[in-house]
């Protein structure tokens, strides 16, 4: 009695964070789509609040290299931005069969300043979002379709 208790109370605290962050997504790809640094400052908060996971830092990562933008200094700008990258690729060396991982990583490369020189997967990203769309949840498959209608390297047609 007492162990099928435990095993229940374990099932429902898993399916309850995995709704937290479903729904939890939304917002943070609304903060990193928005180019507020409030907003992105909140969606880091909020990611520092959640347990660790390969899921938080590969967001944690993509957020940090926007915050980027936000920064006073080239230097300050640059480490920011190698901080935030090394995070969501030590994600992606972890997952690379991850589709939104890869799709972070496209989009972030898509709007970096060419003098970064992160832009070398983009192809590579491109054909992993590609491949990986169909298994994606529907509220993902809406954001990479939003984000491809006005991407130069996703087009809505790579993802019929």
């Amino acid at each position: 009695m007492k162990r099928s208790l435990i095993i229940i109370l374990v099932c429902l605290t898993s399916l309850t964070a995995f709704r937290f962050v479903q729904s939890d997504k939304k917002a943070f790809y609304k903060a990193l789509s928005s180019g507020q640094e409030a907003a992105i400052d909140q969606a880091l908060a909020d990611l520092e609040k959640e347990k660790t996971s390969s899921l938080t830092n590969a967001y944690k990562g993509a957020l940090t290299m926007k915050k980027a933008g936000f920064e006073k200094g080239v230097k300050v700008k640059v480490k920011t931005f190698k901080k935030g990258a090394f995070m969501l690729e030590d994600e992606i060396k972890s997952n690379p069969g991850n589709a939104e991982y890869r799709f972070l990583r496209l989009a972030v490369q898509e709007h970096a300043p060419k003098v970064l020189k992160y832009n070398k997967q983009l192809d590579e990203d491109k054909r992993a979002v590609i491949a990986g769309y169909g298994k994606l949840n529907n509220d993902l498959k809406s954001i990479v379709s939003n984000y491809a209608k006005d991407s130069k390297v996703l087009k809505e047609t790579d993802l019929k």
